[in-house]
């Protein structure tokens, strides 16, 4: 086994801490997907709320921009129109 170092970055400890959130942050890439995260994101807000030094308000913050790619890559705008 090797560890690579970069200016701080532990690679090992990296593939151990992602395994075990992988299942719930991800690039989502059908509703169902999105729909997850959406799920995930609301258990966070309930849990942080606007506390910005609370321990996940990153994570917070990262499932909140997946959200948000999606949205802008496949759910259209409301005609400002109507």
């Amino acid at each position: 086994m090797y560890v690579i170092m970069m200016q701080g970055f532990k690679l090992n400890k990296t593939i151990t801490a992602w395994s075990s959130i992988a299942e719930n942050v991800f690039v989502p890439h059908t509703e169902q997907e999105y729909e997850r995260l959406v799920e995930i994101l609301d258990c966070f807000i309930e849990q942080v709320g606007e506390d910005e030094t609370h321990p996940l308000a990153s994570l917070m913050e990262v499932i909140g921009v997946l959200i948000e790619n999606y949205e802008t890559e496949h759910i259209p705008e409301l005609d400002e129109g109507l």
